[in-house]
């Protein structure tokens, strides 16, 4: 692809959209972290701290590039559009279960949001990858940590009744 070729202002809001919903999880996050968080029970495999916003950070990047690959097709396709819906509700679940898991501070609550982003995110995917190959792939990393994600709120929701 030649640098000409890039919508840059497309390439930018899908970078910017997703970046924000990170952000506007953190405001939930954030405070949670050193209090609550910090006190819970945790399974042994659980990453440090660090590496949660560096891992979110790369994610929310490949989200925004792979959104901007598939809204590059055309908004005029149905199936762009239908792509970019269900992009959108798992953009929305990823703000949520940040929400529910520590903003309510409820692992229960988490667990269940995250099962259904779980399963947004698979959609996405595979309507991402029906449209753009590379778009879809790029969502793979994603999936594999939300699965991971999810077995960690499992383990963290058995650990403190």
């Amino acid at each position: 692809m030649d640098l000409r070729d890039i919508d840059w202002k497309k390439l930018i809001a899908s970078l910017v959209v997703c970046q924000l919903a990170g952000l506007l999880g953190a405001i939930f996050t954030g405070p949670a972290i050193p209090a609550w968080y910090a006190a819970l029970e945790k399974p042994s495999f659980v990453p440090p701290d660090w590496a949660f916003p560096v891992v979110w950070t790369i994610l929310f990047l490949l989200m925004g590039i792979s959104l901007y690959l598939v809204w590059n097709k055309g908004w005029g396709r149905r199936d762009v559009r239908l792509a970019m819906g269900v992009f959108g509700l798992q953009l929305f679940l990823n703000f949520l279960w940040s929400v529910l898991f520590f903003g309510m501070r409820s692992p229960l609550l988490g667990l269940v949001g995250i099962v259904f982003l779980w399963l947004a995110i698979a959609a996405t995917t595979w309507r991402f990858y029906r449209i753009s190959i590379t778009a879809g792939l790029l969502l793979l990393p994603y999936l594999a940590w939300v699965s991971f994600a999810a077995l960690l709120n499992y383990y963290i929701w058995l650990l403190n009744p």
